[in-house]
């Protein structure tokens, strides 16, 4: 008989077996129910979407996944794999009485949407809307419980006008170093008024104009625009944050190269914070590894500021964490960008300058801009490399080393940067190897302040290599006020910063490698900025009655791109094309007058950095959140000190920008009594991947991993032989597998059983498509198990359980109940699985309670056939909130254990003994079996060692 015909006569044999048309029916029916009974909405205890009287009395649990993007390739069975894991946690969570607020939205401004409206002249809401609702359909097919009443999208008005409102409240703020949090603007204005706080440069305030007004809040604003050095990239016409850009010195989208360049942009003063984002860190409950690369990417390092004097007037500043060795500084570096090379530089080089330090160059000037040309063609990562050639070039200026009095030469070097320190190094080649390449490539003189451990001696022109410790005491560091020598570095460092602190040419300070977040993007599709600038270019927040400021059409979505090489170009950008709507009159509260709209757009990290927020109260139009309602899902506990949802899971890819970038919004918010939870997020869970098979041909090009057989163990595509590997799953590398594909052949159930029983959830595994049937045959098992395959009728009975049974459920219960709590779903499948499979064997129908807690079991798993299930046992009402079995703990303990007995280290007896018992009745058993009698001979016993319930070792006489 043929495969169809058998399959045909299985199917008339057995018309209810649960197949894939079958679960593709239940999933269906089910999908529908749920969306219209609203089996998913979470009640808040107040507002729009209040529950009922007694909700703020339930335990609440808030579920929440990273943000997705609803990409025009729609998804493959990769991307849902941290959906099912925080929908089968959150559905567990429900059934153990918890309002669960579980739903999604998304993330959708961004550049895909808005090149492909480059490419094809489709605006980028209509292809995003389009995607998203691909999306929303993909994932509504694998049974996912969110609620829908919450989701929204950030292109959404009635979303970024909040996202607007935020940025306001944030432009409106400056941070008090005292108190220690952000406080409005307002009150800096009114302690300049009254004269409690004395304006920089000691002016009246009441005598500044208002261009000077606004500079000095400027300084203070913790939103603020200034000139400075940015991440320039020609070929995709903006300017990138430090964390867009590649390790090699390009974008992270496109690959195009990044030059560093001025100009005027929005920043963050995320910096303002450093100290707070590490210190709060301790307080949640993340991965280490997140942990580690957060506090690495803030950089706290404690020093000295000393200044350097350059001419009659001028300083250049450093900050050092070797104060202890300023004895020894024989040269400065400056980056290449800094402000003071500009003033510094003289007309001519000084008499007796040293050919090597000119580049070649016949004046100073003409030296330092071809090196700056240079420098900016180099990534960041480049410029600090340590392998790399040392390069620099002399600015023609000297200063003074304040505690030797010596006049050092000032360079200009790649390998400082602006970003880091103060942008200038007091260099101390002696003990430092980049000082001390650069030192030999530049024949610049070495002085030894640290007493080498070896036999290399004093002289450091003789070395090979810089000596650096923080164990050796100081050489050579006295003048006629101060001396180090003899001491050891910590002391010696402590004993410089008092010294210069007293004269004022420094102080003890900390200083981060943390740099404030660019906040400009020269795009079209991202959030417009509520600010306008008046005639004299003075910038102003428009009110919150104007908000929100939606993006106008334009004819052309593309900034204006060049040549990807040529650094010698500037941004512009789509909106600034639109006259109509950059020049516009407004009455902001002082008369009707002119003003130019901000062109720039807000980055796309910029409506992830609250959304958690609008999830709880997501219909309110007067308040950003609902202070009760955000009290009642994310404020501070005994367990959660800062407050913040209670489970956030996403991938370790977000580590620094986007969970730093929330982190400081949500201080700010909190700092300024908008919310009650000082952290967005208060467990962090970082899923795996999944990978898949990439087959490529003897160029090195994917093929489609679907017609690539396997013969022997090698493979092959259209006859020719490809090599296998594993790698990430995607279209352009032909193995993407998507859930529909998976859906249809299965049912979605045995779609989300399989990628939670893959292994655990926290780290990679690697998708077999042949593998997914194992999880299909399950469900086939627990269908049949309940259901008659030939009639479609209940075959479960009223009889009592057999004890076997009853001990298999209740350990399976107790089992997955725990490991479902703890995200640790496929050992849940296995106990489950072992369950089911003890019912196949036993046979025969099943008892009722069995049969229900089973259903009850696999809900939060598959609760498509979970919820078929139940109504078959005749239930009327959804599985979905039923309570989860609990486990009777006279049925988790082993009826019996074996106890081993030994005499002389050798077994000589087993005995079958209940678990709880005692050391003394096991000893009595023990010594009294048969075997252990004969084996002792009438000898005596010297010592009983007892490890009930599983041991007795008897030592004779």
């Amino acid at each position: 008989m043929s495969e169809t015909n058998t399959a045909a006569a299985a199917e008339t044999a057995a018309p209810h077996r649960y197949t894939a048309a079958m679960a593709a029916d239940i999933e269906a029916r089910w999908q529908d129910f749920w969306d219209a009974d609203g089996t998913y909405a979470a009640p808040n205890p107040t507002g729009d979407l209040a529950g009922d009287p007694d909700v703020a009395a339930r335990p609440k649990k808030f579920v929440m996944d990273m943000f997705p993007y609803p990409s025009g390739a729609g998804l493959h069975v990769g991307h849902p794999l941290g959906y099912i894991a925080t929908d089968v946690y959150a559905r567990h969570q429900r059934m153990t009485g918890h309002n669960v607020l579980h739903t999604l939205g998304f993330d959708a401004f961004g550049l895909p949407a808005e090149q492909y409206a480059v490419q094809t002249g489709t605006h980028p809401r209509i292809s995003t809307e389009s995607n998203m609702e691909n999306m929303k359909a993909q994932l509504r097919r694998l049974g996912l419980g969110h609620d829908k009443r919450r989701s929204f999208a950030t292109i959404d008005p009635e979303y970024y006008k909040w996202t607007q409102w935020i940025f306001l409240q944030i432009f409106n703020s400056w941070y008090d170093a005292d108190a220690k949090k952000a406080r409005p603007i307002a009150e800096l204005v009114a302690a300049f008024e009254d004269g409690s706080r004395e304006v920089p440069g000691g002016r009246d305030w009441a005598a500044l104009s208002a261009g000077e007004r606004a500079d000095v809040l400027g300084e203070y604003r913790l939103a603020y625009a200034s000139d400075a050095p940015v991440n320039w990239c020609p070929g995709l016409g903006t300017v990138l944050a430090n964390e867009e850009v590649t390790a090699d010195g390009r974008s992270e989208r496109g690959n195009f190269p990044v030059f560093k360049s001025k100009l005027r942009q929005w920043n963050m003063r995320i910096t303002a914070y450093a100290d707070r984002l590490l210190d709060d860190l301790d307080a949640l409950d993340w991965p280490e590894a997140i942990k580690l690369q957060q506090r690495n990417w803030i950089g706290r390092s404690e020093g000295a500021r000393v200044d350097f004097k350059v001419g009659d007037s001028d300083a250049i500043t450093v900050f050092t964490t070797r104060q202890d060795t300023l004895f020894g500084a024989t040269y400065m570096v400056l980056a290449p960008e800094h402000e003071l090379v500009d003033t510094i530089v003289p007309a001519a080089w000084p008499e007796g300058t040293h050919e090597v330090w000119t580049g070649g160059h016949a004046t100073p000037a003409e030296a330092v801009a071809k090196y700056r040309a240079f420098a900016a063609s180099k990534s960041d990562v480049e410029r600090q490399a340590e392998a790399k050639e040392k390069t620099g070039v002399f600015t023609g200026a000297f200063a003074l080393n304040p505690v030797s009095g010596e006049k050092v030469p000032v360079f200009i070097a790649d390998y400082v940067l602006m970003g880091y320190g103060t942008g200038a190094i007091m260099a101390v080649p002696a003990h430092d190897t980049r000082d001390f390449a650069f030192a030999r490539a530049f024949e610049l003189p070495m002085r030894c302040v640290v007493q080498p451990s070896d036999d290399r001696g004093t002289d450091a022109s003789t070395w090979d290599e810089a000596f650096a410790s923080y164990e050796a005491e100081l050489v050579n560091s006295a003048n006629d006020e101060i001396s180090l020598d003899g001491l050891g570095v910590v002391e010696a460092k402590a004993r410089m910063t008092e010294w210069l602190s007293e004269r004022g040419i420094g102080e003890g300070t900390v200083n981060f490698r943390l740099r404030d977040w660019l906040f400009s993007r020269q795009r079209y599709w991202g959030e417009p900025f509520p600010i306008v600038y008046d005639e004299d270019g003075i910038a102003h927040p428009l009110p919150e009655s104007m908000l929100p400021l939606e993006l106008p059409e334009v004819d052309d979505y593309s900034p204006r791109t060049f040549e990807p090489d040529d650094a010698d170009t500037s941004p512009e950008t789509p909106l600034s094309r639109n006259e109509d709507w950059v020049n516009v009159e407004l009455d902001l509260g002082d008369g009707v007058k002119k003003y130019r709209r901000e062109t720039n757009t807000m980055p796309n990290w910029a409506g992830s950095c609250w959304y958690q927020l609008r999830y709880l109260d997501p219909h309110n139009s007067d308040k950003l959140v609902d202070p009760a309602i955000e009290q009642y899902w994310m404020g501070p506990s005994e367990s959660m000190p800062t407050g913040g949802v209670d489970l956030y899971v996403g991938g370790a890819e977000h580590a620094v920008l986007h969970l730093l970038y929330a982190r400081f919004w949500s201080k700010v918010l909190f700092d300024l009594g908008h919310i009650s939870s000082a952290e967005p997020y208060h467990k962090l869970y970082n899923q795996g991947m999944i990978q898949a098979f990439v087959y490529r041909d003897s160029r090195g090009f994917p093929v489609p991993a679907t017609e690539v057989e396997e013969r022997e163990g090698k493979f092959f595509f259209e006859g020719e032989p490809v090599k296998r590997e594993l790698g990430k799953m995607g279209k352009s590398l032909k193995n993407a597998v998507t859930p529909d594909e998976i859906c249809t052949e299965y049912g979605a159930d045995t779609l989300r059983l399989y990628e939670m029983a893959m292994g655990p959830l926290d780290v990679s595994r690697p998708w077999d498509t042949r593998a997914v049937v194992g999880q299909y045959r399950l469900l086939q098992r627990l269908w049949r198990n309940i259901v008659d395959e030939a009639t479609g009728e209940v075959t479960v009975t009223d009889a009592e359980p057999e004890e076997a049974t009853l001990r298999a459920l209740h350990k399976a219960i107790d089992g997955a109940g725990g490991d479902l709590a703890g995200l640790r779903f496929n050992t849940a499948i296995a106990k489950i699985t072992e369950l089911n499979n003890h019912l196949t064997k036993a046979g025969g129908p099943l008892a009722r309670p069995v049969a229900e807690q089973l259903v009850l079991l696999v809900a939060p798993l598959a609760p498509h056939i979970a919820e078929e299930l139940w109504r078959k046992l005749g239930h009327t009402d959804s599985v979905v909130h039923q309570a989860f079995p609990v486990a009777d703990p006279a049925y988790v303990v082993d009826e019996a254990v074996t106890c081993v007995v030994q005499v002389k280290g050798k077994v000589k007896a087993r005995l079958e003994v209940p678990p709880a018992i005692s050391d003394d009745e096991l000893e009595k058993l023990a010594l009294a079996d048969e075997a252990v009698v004969a084996a002792l001979g009438g000898a005596g016993i010297r010592k009983v060692i007892v490890r009930a319930p599983k041991l007795v070792n008897i030592v004779p006489a």
